[in-house]
């Protein structure tokens, strides 16, 4: 176990892309660096205990809910039209007072943690922040935690973190009572979704974005967004998004001088006070260009640039999986914001993992990070928040964005936490128009032309022609490959009910696995009736993607424009459309949204008639999974016409 466990963790350090931009708000208190293919490998400095300033560490213990089984049930009911519950939305303290653990059961567990010389406080319904030094965290868990050091390199800087060598084991006194235990593993694990556009590939020239509508593929704005997913008859009739709270869950800091920037580039006119935010955990530090802080800039440009009259709460944590699932709790306790959306993810195995999914001992019951992120979402549908998550940016290939054969096979397989049946998962597409390329060092004529007649699935596999004509180079080495829109089955969430009926979804296929340096590491089981993803697309593609506004931590300029895409795009996108989809409903709280889109898509209602909601994505694929008329693990059920969408709901 102990070997496969350093294989694992080995992949992970070696296998998230880093960003190249970020900001310059924060406490000075450096942000960890995200890994990469360079990153060195982390050195193993030795029991963390024993170090010489060893220092006391917290972790997140998650509370299962009561319940849970009922809970699940009531999501259904209170998104089945004609049901009595049919969106009667619970309040945070009615949630608690029905579902929470009772105080008796928080009283027991902190109490069995006293007994190993741990304190613990509650921080929401759901979780306890523990606090003790490494040993006695070795002797509650059943671990050895480790000190791993990694280099720095080049510009970015080197970082510690503590990881244990084995499973954790759940104490009696905690028995049936825990969903998970998050902090024991403190590198850095999370990526964010957005991709720039193909480095090996030279764009002929093109002109310069304007300050307006109309702007050529590849260097769109927000006002642009609106123009092709038909938003503009909501702005004129006054939704804005005003008096609707969005929330972005992010692992990075920001400047937020670059949003309000962006929003007057674009022509609006914003409450100047629209933008709160949160750190949880402390924080993820000071903005990067090497953590991610570009993400967190486009997740709140795109939003509030969408929704121009919403409110929004960043809430930011270190990039961690205790982070992670302690700013979800955060947002979903706090209850203020109707939507909330990241753009951050990880192959949904690896999240299971954190150092091997744990089985208690005494009920046979999983404690992991997907059960206990579950629960969380299960909490944010009861009250009606709706979720959304990127659901990547490596085509049906999600694990290979991390590492690439020869090193590893290629797995079909999917991101977390889109791959959450209680989250809408963002799709990616490319947008219909002429691409011109390069095909000489003084980029002169004539150029290699690409004509995309139909809005399709964002997979740079239409970018292969070009590279084999012009760089007599293969996908992979043309550094095309796996990019695209995330999508395919879980094998780890069953179908939801929403998806059952729905002539496009699919099974996982079968003879998946993965194998690092000839090392199985995990078999995917075939034939799963697996929850599958996307739910809904927009335009991805980083070739016809959009530009946003930040500051370099490098360079320390601003104002300076950027160009990209990802699905980290699409999901601070429908968050928007989110908040004018609710302001519109005078004030209503949507929930989790697959329903009525599944609806649509199912009943094929969404593409009919007059005013059609849904526009099926029948071009493209993301390396496997094709579009088609109607629902597909590619592009999910298509793009939204926002306002015949707003309609439907209606």
């Amino acid at each position: 176990m102990k070997a496969r466990i350093a294989v694992l963790l080995l992949i992970l350090a070696l296998g998230i892309a880093p960003c190249a931009v970020a900001q310059g708000r924060g406490d000075g208190r450096a942000a960890l660096p995200l890994p990469s293919r360079s990153t060195p490998h982390a050195i193993d400095r030795g029991r963390l205990s024993a170090q010489p300033d060893v220092k006391p560490i917290t972790v997140t213990v998650a509370l299962s809910l009561r319940n849970v089984d009922e809970a699940e049930t009531l999501v259904t009911a209170m998104h089945t039209e004609g049901t009595p519950q049919y969106r009667q939305f619970l309040t945070a303290d009615q949630f608690a007072a029905r579902f929470a653990p009772t105080r008796a059961q928080v009283a027991r567990v902190i109490a069995g943690l006293a007994r190993y010389g741990l304190s613990a406080i509650q921080t929401t319904a759901t979780t306890l922040a523990v606090t003790g030094m490494p040993a006695a965290m070795e002797r509650a868990f059943t671990v050895n935690l480790h000190r791993y050091e990694v280099a720095a390199r080049d510009n970015i800087r080197g970082y510690t973190y503590h990881a244990p060598l084995n499973p954790i084991s759940i104490p009696s006194e905690l028995s049936g009572a825990v969903a998970a235990v998050m902090g024991l593993d403190s590198r850095p694990a999370f990526r964010p979704m957005r991709t720039a556009a193909a480095a090996s590939l030279t764009r002929a020239p093109h002109k310069a974005a304007k300050a307006a509508t109309g702007n050529d593929p590849g260097f769109l704005t927000t006002a642009d967004f609106a123009t092709l997913y038909d938003v503009q008859p909501l702005y004129k009739q006054g939704v804005t998004g005003k008096g609707r709270t969005v929330a972005i869950v992010t692992l990075a800091a920001m400047t937020p001088s670059d949003a309000f920037i962006y929003w007057d580039f674009v022509g609006l006119t914003v409450d100047p006070n629209r933008l709160k935010i949160v750190d949880v955990d402390g924080g993820p530090g000071a903005p990067s260009d090497d953590s991610g802080s570009d993400e967190t800039t486009l997740d709140v440009e795109q939003s509030g640039g969408i929704a121009p009259g919403a409110n929004i709460i960043l809430y930011q944590s270190p990039n961690t999986s205790q982070g992670f699932l302690d700013c979800f709790a955060a947002a979903i306790e706090a209850n203020k914001a109707q939507s909330i959306s990241t753009s951050w993810g990880l192959w949904e195995f690896f999240d299971n993992l954190d150092n091997s999914p744990v089985t208690d001992p005494f009920t046979g019951k999983t404690v992991s990070f997907l059960q206990a992120t579950h629960e969380l979402f299960i909490r944010a549908a009861l009250q009606g928040q709706t979720l959304f998550a990127a659901s990547g940016d490596a085509g049906a290939y999600d694990v290979n964005r991390s590492c690439l054969p020869p090193d590893c096979t290629l797995a079909l397989s999917v991101d977390y936490p889109s791959s959450d049946t209680l989250i809408t998962a963002a799709g990616g597409t490319t947008l219909p128009g002429l691409q011109e390329y390069c095909q000489n060092a003084a980029c002169s004529p004539p150029y290699f032309d690409i004509n995309i007649p139909n809005e399709r699935v964002w997979g740079w596999d239409y970018l292969s022609g070009l590279c084999a004509q012009v760089y007599g180079a293969d996908p992979i080495s043309c550094g095309i490959f796996p990019a695209g829109g995330g999508g395919g089955v879980s094998v780890f969430f069953e179908l939801p009910i929403y998806q059952i009926l729905n002539p496009g979804v699919q099974r996982s296929q079968p003879g998946q696995s993965l194998s690092f340096e000839g090392s199985l590491i995990f078999n995917l089981p075939g034939h799963f009736p697996g929850r599958n993803v996307p739910d809904v697309s927009f335009n991805a593609d980083p070739q016809t993607g959009y530009v946003i506004i930040y500051t370099s931590s490098t360079s320390g300029e601003t104002d300076e424009f950027i160009f990209g895409g990802g699905t980290s795009f699409v999901a601070p996108q429908l968050n928007g459309v989110t908040a004018l989809l609710g302001q519109s409903l005078h004030g209503q709280r949507l929930g989790l949204l697959n329903f009525p889109l599944y609806i649509l898509s199912t009943s094929g209602l969404g593409y009919r008639g007059a005013h059609p909601a849904l526009r099926a994505i029948k071009d493209g694929d993301n390396w496997f999974y094709k579009g088609r008329n109607g629902y597909s693990p590619a592009a999910g059920v298509g793009t939204l016409d926002v306002a015949n969408f707003a309609k439907a709901l209606q």
